[in-house]
Parts: structure tokens; C-alpha cells; sequence
């Protein structure tokens, strides 16, 4: 069993986090940890939790209008953003791209003057958006995309939820923007990154099983075990804490060696 003595300190004392998608899987336990290392929890969620939250704000992450007055009701004086609510390709595409990417952006963007200065912002990407060098002409299109004009760009970058594509490029183009990204609030000290799991046993698991099939099936007999929310909370607390003050810009795997086998299987450095 993992040694988790480190918890008992004080990672995150007095520090107010809001974690979006906090009523379920990694978001959940991104909160219970973050209370247990003495921090606070705005939660976000459009279900309602009791669940290590201080306060919870009901918002659908997919619509302009709730965002905005999500942020209009959030109070000043945050020290950090767990970007952790999202859907699988199992919902409509155009959902899937308004929840992971735009809704995630337009929040994140209009929150910057509600942060402290040094505070940190830590999005859920996925191992699923390590494929983004090839899918560069649909993520610059996609930088300035509005909520309403989410459909129009699907269906002209033929981006649908065959093959889990929606979820896939939500992640690549969430990779791109994060590392555009890395010191648009430096002279605050505002600091941005990506932690990328792989396959987690949370409650949308499934979904992704059943949208990538024998893919899906594969990729699982490399691991030893899929993950758990236990494995990827403790990264985006780290994240979140003081002590990652100069990792700007950046993905970080937490994939139980998933990505690295990719970069081997992708540069031939794999074995016979």
C-alpha cells in the first residue's frame, strides 16, 4: 500500500480551492484531499453534494449565461483552480467540446481577477490528448470558439464521437492552450498546467470502454491496473500547492507509465 504519510501535513492550509466536477470521481477526492490538507473547497457541480465542500455553486459548465453569474457569485481571494469537471464521448460532441474546452476556458479566463496573485490554476486533461501535434489546423481554429458556434465547427472539422474523437481533440486542444498560456499572468504569478490521467476507475469509465472498444481493451493489458481518483487527486494538490510555484505551462502524466510507452512505441525504442 502506498505510504501516505505526507497527508498529515498541511499542504494546502488556509488556502481556498474551487474544483469543479467535485461531485464525482476525481474531482470528489481532488476535494476530500484538499480539505484534509487544510484548505477550503468552493465546489462546482451541476448535482448537489454535501461532500467536502464549504460551499457548493450549481452551474452547468456548458452555458454562457450560468458560467457568467457562476463567476459573479464566487468570491475574490481564490488560491487555486481544479479544472476537474468533464464528460465523456459518450455524450453529444458538441456537449463534450462546450463542457472540456470551452466552458473550461471561458470560466478559467473571467476567474483570473478573482485569484490572488500566486495562485494556481490545474486542469484534468487526459493521456487522450497526447495525439494533439497532429490535429493542429482544427486547434488553431478552435482558439477563438464561442459557445454558439461549437456545432458549425464540428461538423467542418468532422469532429464527432466516433471513435471518442470529441473527447480526444476537447484534450489535445487543452494541452495547446495550457502551454500558449504558460506566463499570461506571470506578472501576477498566476501559474497554469494540465495533470493527465489514464484510464481511472471512476463512475465514466465505462463510457470510455464502450466508445473505444478493443482500443480501450489493449491499451489496458500494458498497465498493471487502471487508476484510481487516490492516484490523481495527490498530483493536483501538489499542483495546487505553493511548492510547484515554477511549473508553468506543462502536461503531467499520471498514467501508470501509459504515456511513456507511447513515446517509446512512437519513436521505435520499444524492444522485440
Amino acid at each position: 500500500m502506498t505510504d501516505q504519510s505526507w497527508m498529515t501535513g498541511k499542504l494546502l492550509r488556509d488556502k481556498t480551492i474551487v474544483v469543479t466536477g467535485c461531485s464525482s470521481g476525481i474531482g470528489k477526492e481532488t476535494a476530500r484531499l484538499v480539505k484534509q490538507l487544510g484548505g477550503d473547497v468552493l465546489g462546482v457541480d451541476v448535482h448537489k453534494t454535501d461532500d467536502y465542500v464549504d460551499e457548493l455553486y450549481i452551474a452547468d459548465m456548458s452555458d454562457r449565461r450560468t458560467l457568467k453569474a457562476l463567476v459573479m457569485a464566487l468570491p475574490t481571494g481564490i488560491d487555486g483552480i481544479a479544472n476537474s469537471a468533464g464528460l465523456p464521448p459518450t455524450a453529444p460532441a458538441e456537449k463534450v467540446i462546450l463542457v472540456n474546452l470551452v466552458g473550461l476556458k471561458f470560466f478559467t479566463e473571467n476567474m483570473i481577477p478573482k485569484l490572488n496573485d500566486n495562485a494556481s490554476i490545474v486542469n484534468l486533461a487526459s493521456l487522450a490528448g497526447f495525439g494533439w501535434p497532429a490535429a493542429l489546423d482544427a486547434i488553431k481554429a478552435s482558439e477563438g470558439l464561442e459557445f454558439e458556434d461549437v456545432g458549425a465547427f464540428l461538423r467542418e472539422h468532422n469532429i464527432s464521437n466516433e471513435g471518442g474523437r470529441s473527447y480526444f481533440f476537447s484534450k489535445e486542444a487543452l494541452m495547446v492552450w495550457v502551454m500558449k498560456e504558460r506566463w499570461t499572468w506571470r506578472d501576477r504569478g498566476i501559474r497554469m498546467n494540465n495533470v493527465s490521467p489514464g484510464p481511472v476507475e471512476t463512475p465514466i469509465l465505462q463510457d470510455f470502454l464502450d466508445t473505444l472498444g478493443e482500443r480501450a481493451a489493449e491499451d489496458r493489458l500494458l498497465m498493471d491496473r487502471p487508476g484510481r481518483p487516490q492516484d490523481i487527486a495527490p498530483v493536483v494538490a501538489f499542483m495546487l500547492s505553493d511548492m510547484s510555484a515554477w511549473i508553468r505551462g506543462t502536461n503531467i502524466p499520471a498514467d501508470g507509465g501509459m504515456s511513456s510507452h507511447l513515446h517509446c512505441k512512437t519513436n521505435q525504442l520499444l524492444g522485440d
